[in-house]
């Protein structure tokens, strides 16, 4: 089974959690005041919102939309894979995680009390790039080859399904962090390596082999995102749905009324040259509404790949793992 071992990060954290998130239900998720402090928990660094949602509260709109449902201040934390952000979202440190399908999958897959209240960003892409001397050409050439990818993400699942299509057995898939796969590449430590959209383009351009893109050769594994909550967060703020989900409605408007400004916020926080921003930020991404059939197809798909891999533990149904509600 290629990359049994590799899940093995996720099932692990995932399985741990429900005692821990007894002990956090005194926190702030398992609270009854009126008013609080929403945590958001997201992937990167610097403890920066991004997407539509960062857009918004960057422009200091963000808390005026929430603050109906008793929002008084908004704290971002950010982690560095999906695993660590389910950990702390679980143990009541955290009252809403924005990150990729996959990682919030497994979790609710492993029993984890959440539930899934949006998607927004639908289609995100990743690629696979090669070591610029003596590097494989084609995604075949990656039998018997280290490969390197932040394991527990979408591209993560990506690279396995795209291997796993072509009956393909790397020697080895390592984990990195997207941040310093680069250097990995340059030292020879990996052979190829797969990454998101802005690092796949960021490396592109800096002469490293690309050998295989998602949207071209693989669209089924194309990535998307998820906003869950713990099912105790929501059952002390009902209204939490509907909020959340105005507002993000109306950071799209505004991201896709304002484009350029919205991508000039994407590469400041994103840390990417403006033209790779540019080339990887695209509007049909953002879409217009928390549910979209493709936004739906994409989560399905990924769900089924992980049950049929046995990466999620217990099958279970996306539609009710959305919020009441949230679908209208």
């Amino acid at each position: 089974m290629i990359g049994r071992r590799s899940f093995a990060l996720l099932l692990t954290a995932a399985l741990a959690l429900p005692a821990l998130a007894a002990c956090g239900a005194g926190g702030a998720s398992g609270a009854t005041a009126a008013s609080y402090p929403l945590r958001i928990g997201v992937i990167g660094t610097g403890n920066k919102l991004t997407g539509v949602i960062g857009y918004l509260n960057d422009e200091k709109r963000l808390l005026p939309l929430l603050a109906p449902a008793g929002v008084t201040e908004v704290k971002s934390f950010s982690f560095p894979n999906g695993p660590d952000l389910n950990q702390a979202l679980l143990a009541g440190e955290l009252d809403i995680a924005l990150y990729g399908d996959t990682p919030a999958l497994v979790a609710r897959g492993a029993g984890q009390p959440t539930r899934l209240i949006a998607q927004n960003t639908v289609g995100i892409d990743a690629g696979v790039l090669a070591k610029k001397q003596g590097g494989p050409a084609r995604l075949v050439d990656l039998a018997g080859k280290r490969v390197a990818t932040q394991k527990g993400s979408y591209i993560h699942r990506y690279l396995l399904g795209a291997l796993a299509e072509a009956g393909i057995k790397p020697q080895e898939i390592v984990h990195i962090y997207n941040s310093d796969v680069e250097a990995a590449l340059e030292r020879g430590d990996v052979d190829a390596a797969a990454v998101p959209a802005a690092n796949m383009e960021a490396l592109r351009l800096k002469g490293y082999p690309l050998i295989n893109i998602a949207s071209r050769d693989h669209p089924a594994y194309l990535g998307s995102s998820a906003t869950v909550v713990p099912e105790s967060f929501l059952g002390a703020r009902p209204g939490f749905v509907k909020v959340w989900q105005g507002a993000q409605r109306e950071g799209t408007r505004l991201a896709k009324r304002n484009w350029d400004r919205y991508l000039a916020f994407a590469a400041k926080v994103g840390g990417y040259p403006a033209e790779v921003t540019r080339a990887t930020t695209l509007r049909e991404q953002l879409p217009e509404e928390p549910f979209t059939p493709q936004g739906l197809r994409l989560l399905e798909n990924t769900k089924r790949f992980l049950v049929e891999q046995k990466f999620i533990r217990s099958d279970f149904s996306i539609e009710e793992w959305i919020a009441p509600g949230a679908r209208g």
